[in-house]
């Protein structure tokens, strides 16, 4: 028996080996094939990140501090790239707050005064004569909803509609 047990742990290191060999080779595949996608988005958005972004101008707000977007209508097409200049030219704060409409677009930053904003973006506050950019690509077409998430000024109808189409 004593004969068999050290015969066993004899071979065990080959079987580690084995093992991590096997496992290396799987992370690798893996790292693969996941790298195979970002590789083929950074060729197709390197030749339009070049292509000038349409742009479009928001106010938060307006110098007679009304509650409302202007324009509260904005429509994309799935695929270009756009920059929206947001303005608040009222002396109230206020917020562009359009979560699901963030979540069906690429945000490639946010610009405001010196510093620049990278990643997912769902909410931006605007202090009065704030100014921002946002540069995006819509990616899934549909309609979503655009509000000041400020209390009351939705109820008073700071509120808005995006439309993203194909």
């Amino acid at each position: 028996m004593s004969s068999l047990v050290k015969k066993s742990h004899q071979h065990a290191p080959w079987r580690q080996l084995l093992r991590r060999i096997y496992l290396v080779f799987t992370l690798l595949i893996c790292l693969g094939l996941m790298g195979a996608n970002p590789a083929m988005a950074t060729s197709t958005s390197g030749d339009l990140l070049k292509t000038p972004a349409i742009e479009i101008t928001v106010s938060l707000g307006n110098a007679a501090n009304e509650l409302k977007f202007e324009p509260s209508r904005l429509e994309f097409i799935a695929g270009k790239r756009y920059t929206i200049r947001l303005t608040n030219p009222s002396q109230l704060k206020h917020y562009f707050t359009a979560k699901d409409f963030a979540d069906a677009i690429w945000t490639q930053k946010v610009q405001a005064g010196k510093v620049e904003i990278k990643g997912a973006i769902h909410e931006l506050e605007l202090q009065p004569g704030g100014v921002a950019e946002w540069v995006f690509v819509p990616l899934k077409s549909g309609n979503y909803s655009l509000r000041c998430s400020i209390a009351g000024h939705t109820e008073a109808g700071m509120i808005g509609a995006i439309a993203i189409s194909n």
